[in-house]
């Protein structure tokens, strides 16, 4: 649903996890949380990037799976290329002052 991913957008710290992602995919909560820190110097526990997670993943912004004792992050595109094609259809007419 569109209203959840722009839900999940507003969000900066949920972009910078999502911009972590596309740098790296497939992510243990540790790895995030640490890059979090090391790379832009955000101290938050590891329950609130959980909480954080959990918000992308009900928009549909990340896929989790498991291996083992390890549950790993991964980045899905497909709910922002459906908002982007939503407007930015080919024919779709061009805004006029």
């Amino acid at each position: 649903m569109a209203e959840d991913v722009f839900k999940a957008l507003a969000d900066p710290t949920r972009r910078r996890i999502l911009d972590e992602l596309v740098e790296r995919d497939g992510q243990s909560l540790f790895e995030i949380c640490t890059r979090l820190v090391t790379k832009h110097g955000l101290g938050l526990s590891r329950q609130a990037v959980s909480q954080h997670l959990a918000v992308l993943e009900s928009a549909g912004l990340v896929v989790t799976r498991r291996e083992g004792r390890y549950k790993f992050h991964d980045l899905n595109t497909e709910p922002l290329k459906r908002i982007m094609t939503r407007w930015l259809r080919p024919g779709a007419p061009e805004d006029t002052p």
